[in-house]
């Protein structure tokens, strides 16, 4: 009687550990079928789209062990033209940091937007998450264009387009962020098809 409890006392804690480990899988699996869903809808190449993630991890790596807690800067690489945004202390603190992107492998573009001047408070920066939310839910209601091909960044209520694009896409995706209230600006970043 006693083997027998033991051996069925083995049995239910192997089952629970296995089950544990099948559980654990099942975010990796998610995440990566997203993640994959993302690219699949995306006109950069998958290898691209992983250029654009290393390049955003280097910079912020940079970014938050360098240049200290007086910045907020932002990093979007999209199809490797890098888009710099947020609030640096000074002059020297901006040039800094572009000097830096500038030295990451198969940069193409900056656009170097940093002001200069103090953080932006937790509030603002709620908002513009907000802001984002608000332009990229108008893009699938309109839907004039595939919504994922046109990423939005937003600081200080300014809107960044970012995207490969044609002309009619870009004209719809600026005439809908710039008739979504609340947003002061519209800037385009996009890259052009022909």
């Amino acid at each position: 009687m006693r083997q027998s409890f033991a051996f069925i006392a083995a049995q239910v804690i192997l089952c629970v550990a296995v089950i544990t480990q099948i559980t654990a899988c099942f975010p990796i699996v998610a995440g990566g079928a997203a993640a994959g869903g993302a690219m699949a809808a995306d006109r950069r190449t998958s290898g691209i789209y992983v250029e654009d993630e290393n390049i955003e991890l280097k910079a912020v790596k940079y970014v938050e062990t360098t240049l200290g807690e007086n910045t907020h800067i932002n990093i979007t690489s999209y199809n490797r033209n890098v888009l710099l945004t947020g609030e640096a202390p000074d002059e020297a603190t901006k040039a800094k940091a572009e000097a830096f992107v500038k030295s990451i492998e198969n940069i193409r573009a900056i656009t170097n937007d940093i002001a200069v001047g103090p953080k932006s408070s937790l509030g603002s920066r709620s908002n513009d998450t907000y802001l984002t939310s608000k332009v990229k839910t108008q893009f699938v209601t309109e839907n004039k264009f595939q919504a994922n091909y046109v990423k939005v960044v937003t600081e200080n209520s300014v809107v960044y387009l970012l995207g490969i694009v044609n002309k009619a896409e870009a004209d719809a995706a600026v005439e809908i962020a710039r008739n979504t209230d609340g947003v002061s600006k519209v800037v385009k970043v996009f890259e052009y098809m022909n």
